[in-house]
């Protein structure tokens, strides 16, 4: 006979229960939602960009600039290592891949390759394998490489960082449905449904907010340099607020990862600044420098810009540092939001910026809501014509509930709804109802075996699971390699596929389980009526 144990009644019931509390929402307006007691599910569906409207950008990373940078700073390394143990060299020399320098002085060669040899580290990215490569060649010329691979890795790794870096922004501008994901090697898909203009949305993600303190030359070589048009190795003209020329140390004392914290504040002019809180390294660097350099100055830069030129009146050792001369309190409110967030790794750039109007976002509600109607409707005319108001209207109790499940569940892990979404929901629909079929059919079978009706009902459940799991979970598997490799809406039909197998097992199997079990135990039946 069917096995009606008690906690398989328990668990729909609770299902059931738990499901109409978190799609109840969906039937709610905003400010309905907003009144509701804590306690209560407050989240409705996320409908996706194409259904809801808002914006698109498509943002693409400069791994070049990354690429010279990481060459760049090689480039100061040799030099400063050279330097520190007095080996006779010319100016390093930066190439596409890498830099070389040649030793003068023979009798230092085999020193100085020892030395330069000693700045490679473990790459760790990638165990067994170095940072960069160092070998001697004729001519007392040594060169440092790096590969295309270390490259592509260091670029892979800051195009991934810089998804984080998106979100934690616009999240701090109250974009909470934000969904910045990457597409190929370099770029990333940002979307932000209910956003109808994308320009502050752009504007936000268009700045690295790199920042940086720079040694600042308070001498007379500035004039020599713009004399010449060539700074001294190692050294950078950036003109500052005032468009006064100054000559920068080209490798920053401290970077912007080493903060921990900033957040708006007031200079002694009572005028909105940045305070700024680093971390112990940080701390220990800035005290250092302060302490030994009284009575010079240090420029702030930011993505490039001078935004502040300080003087040091003396030590400053507990780490606090401050950003003057910001303008108003909205720049410096956004200023705090984007060190907050963090500086990007990789400078972006927007290849295509797209609105989709809310018109046409409801006009896709309207026709998915149509199409998913029709679709129910279809299938509760299959299953009544084909099994009869009893098994068929059992089966479309159960797609009811499954329905809910499935609203339920999307509204409260926030999945977004989008149209590739609409059509697994209503491929689910139809799926849903497959397992009720299986199993009536089996019943079927059951019955010409000369079974009696509780015994062909109960072989009809028990040996049509086998088929129902194997159909489903090779349903389950290919949803998971969609939602693994795909992105937008291929993630969001095998979102919405995903949940539907899931609630669509439970809901043909448990439901219709318990429903025709009362039925038995109530009309004792001689015969199916499906039979």
């Amino acid at each position: 006979m069917l096995q009606l144990a008690r906690w398989k009644f328990v668990v729909v019931i609770l299902a059931t229960v738990l499901g109409l509390l978190f799609a109840m929402p969906n039937l709610l307006t905003r400010e309905q939602r907003e009144a509701l007691p804590g306690w209560l599910p407050h989240n409705a569906l996320n409908l996706g960009l194409d259904l809801r409207g808002g914006s698109y950008l498509l943002l693409e990373a400069d791994v070049d600039a990354l690429k010279v940078q990481r060459i760049a700073n090689l480039a100061e390394d040799v030099e400063t290592s050279l330097n520190r143990i007095e080996v006779a060299h010319d100016r390093p020399v930066r190439g596409t891949m890498g830099v070389t320098v040649r030793i003068t002085d023979p009798a230092q060669y085999d020193r100085a390759l020892t030395e330069l040899r000693g700045l490679v580290r473990p790459d760790p990215n990638n165990p067994g394998q170095t940072n960069f490569s160092v070998r001697g060649e004729e001519g007392g010329v040594i060169r440092l490489g790096f590969t295309e691979a270390q490259f592509s890795r260091e670029a892979s790794d800051a195009v991934a960082r810089s998804l984080e870096v998106i979100r934690r922004r616009l999240d701090a501008t109250g974009t909470n449905e934000i969904n910045p994901v990457r597409q190929g090697a370099d770029r990333i898909v940002v979307t932000a449904p209910g956003v109808s203009d994308p320009a502050e949305m752009e504007r936000l993600i268009g700045q690295t907010a790199r920042l940086t303190f720079h040694e600042v030359d308070d001498s007379d070589r500035i004039v020599e340099a713009m004399q010449s048009g060539r700074p001294p190795y190692g050294w950078m003209i950036v003109t500052d607020q005032d468009g006064q020329p100054r000559l920068l140390k080209e490798r920053p004392l401290l970077t912007g990862d080493m903060l921990t914290n900033s957040s708006v504040a007031y200079d002694q002019n009572n005028q909105p600044a940045v305070g700024l809180q680093f971390n112990g390294e940080g701390a220990r660097i800035f005290g250092t420098y302060t302490t030994n350099n009284v009575g010079r100055s240090f420029a702030i830069m930011l993505d490039g810009e001078i935004v502040s030129l300080a003087n040091i009146r003396e030590p400053i050792p507990g780490g606090n540092g401050q950003i003057s001369g910001v303008g108003g309190i909205e720049r410096a409110t956004e200023m705090v939001t984007l060190l907050n967030a963090g500086a990007l790794p990789v400078e972006l750039t927007v290849e295509e910026r797209r609105v989709v109007g809310a018109e046409l976002g409801a006009d896709a509600v309207r026709g998915g809501a149509i199409a998913t109607g029709v679709a129910f409707v279809l299938v509760l005319a299959f299953m009544v014509l084909t099994y009869g108001f009893l098994f068929g209207g059992i089966s479309v109790i159960a797609l009811l509930v499954n329905g809910v499940l499935i609203v339920a569940a999307m509204s409260m892990i926030q999945a977004s709804l989008s149209l590739p979404g609409i059509a697994g929901l209503i491929l689910t629909l139809a799926m849903a109802v497959d397992a009720n079929v299986i199993i009536y059919e089996r019943m079927r079978d059951e019955v010409r075996a000369g079974k009696s009706p509780i015994m062909a009902m109960d072989a009809g459940f028990a040996r049509a699971w086998v088929t129902i799991v194997d159909a489903n979970l090779t349903t389950l598997i290919a949803a998971w390699i969609m939602f693994f490799f795909g992105s937008g809406p291929v993630q969001g039909f095998a979102w919405t596929l995903s949940i539907g197998v899931i609630t669509s097992v439970f809901s043909a199997v448990m439901i219709s389980q318990i429903l025709l079990g009362l039925w038995v135990r109530w009309a004792r039946p001689k015969t199916l009526p499906i039979a």
